[in-house]
């Protein structure tokens, strides 16, 4: 076993010793972007709310088409539509009158459900405080090399975002959590985005580096929904969701779309209110950062050179004390003895 070792690293040695190929790995790892992570949360209770459940649901089936898995998503539905005695279709949430898509389906993975969404799980959840014996599965262990979607929708006002119709998260309380977020080093960068009345407000009191904030209205505008659904009963989509649907549908993981170009995507004449952005925390040209940076997947490779190296250097002083056996233990021709 230890040869058939010695001789993978071997292999491994002569081909990363050429100084292009290296040099290709260490420029990758030097961006510091590693893996990506999704929080997505409706914070809505009851039946008039469906679309909210029907947003986020939509975004969650985005990220994972596009390859970021259910272990790096973190579901949070305030309440479960699928069930609810008014469904004229149980077992089914859509984001479409034509009810093309099932957006609940067989494969989604709730991992906080009806009352357990609450201002103090979802603080917990950004800042990484929950109690040892939490499930791990529920947890968002990210590190300095996560690139984090946070995908908020419900019911806002100016500078708060309701949960559950009982309490509100104030946009001090959620700028305070993204710092100690980046204190502890818990973030590469976070794309924060909002579906709710004036949700702008929620990302004037930001102060930590690496955020680029989106929201779907303004200060003292509304957040409008999209349509009705007559067999259901109900709104089943807000306008910017459903706009951001559209955009995310036409990408695929290899895609080059940016930042800059997904600002467009819901003008004013569609979304009815202003879509908002800041961007003045995050460092990077939005016009040269792609969506799928958010919405897509990376796959981690770890190349530890020291440890490379160090097992090397003692392959071959192995390998020179084997050949330095080898020829002190030659033979030599010995002449046959011709008188006795």
């Amino acid at each position: 076993m230890k040869n058939f070792t010695s001789f993978l690293l071997l292999i491994l040695f002569n081909y990363i010793q050429c100084d292009d190929n290296k040099l290709v790995v260490e420029n990758f790892f030097k961006k510091g972007h590693t893996n990506n992570w999704a929080v997505l949360v409706d914070t809505s209770r009851f039946w008039f709310n469906y679309r909210h459940i029907a947003n986020v649901l939509s975004i969650y089936h985005s990220v994972k088409r596009l390859g970021i898995p259910d272990s790096q998503i973190i579901l949070m539905l305030a309440d479960d539509m699928a069930c609810n005695p008014r469904n004229p279709r149980p077992a089914t949430v859509f984001n479409n009158a034509n009810q093309h898509i099932n957006v609940y389906g067989e494969d989604v993975e709730v991992d906080f459900r009806g009352y357990e969404v609450t201002v103090e799980n979802f603080v917990r959840l950004l800042v990484g405080r929950f109690p040892e014996e939490f499930p791990q599965s529920k947890k968002l262990m990210t590190d300095e090399g996560s690139n984090i979607l946070v995908y908020l929708t419900g019911h806002g006002g100016d500078g708060f975002l309701k949960f559950q119709d009982s309490e509100e998260i104030t946009n001090q309380e959620l700028a305070d959590a993204f710092e100690q977020m980046w204190q502890k080093r818990r973030y590469n960068e976070i794309l924060f985005m909002i579906d709710t009345c004036q949700a702008a407000s929620m990302y004037e009191r930001f102060y930590s580096p690496n955020i680029f904030a989106i929201a779907s209205s303004l200060v003292g505008e509304d957040s409008l929904s999209h349509h009705v659904d007559s067999s259901i009963g109900v709104y089943i989509i807000d306008r910017y969701t459903y706009y951001v649907l559209d955009f995310l549908e036409k990408i695929h993981m290899d895609s080059k779309n940016t930042l800059a170009e997904f600002l467009k995507i819901c003008p004013k004449k569609q979304c009815i209110s202003t879509v908002g952005h800041r961007s003045d925390l995050f460092r990077r040209d939005i016009s040269k950062v792609p969506v799928t940076d958010f919405f897509g997947s990376v796959r981690p490779i770890s190349l530890l050179w020291d440890t490379f190296n160090g097992t090397i250097s003692i392959i071959k002083e192995k390998k020179l004390k084997i050949e330095k056996l080898k020829t002190a233990k030659k033979y030599y021709y010995v002449p046959s003895l011709d008188s006795f």
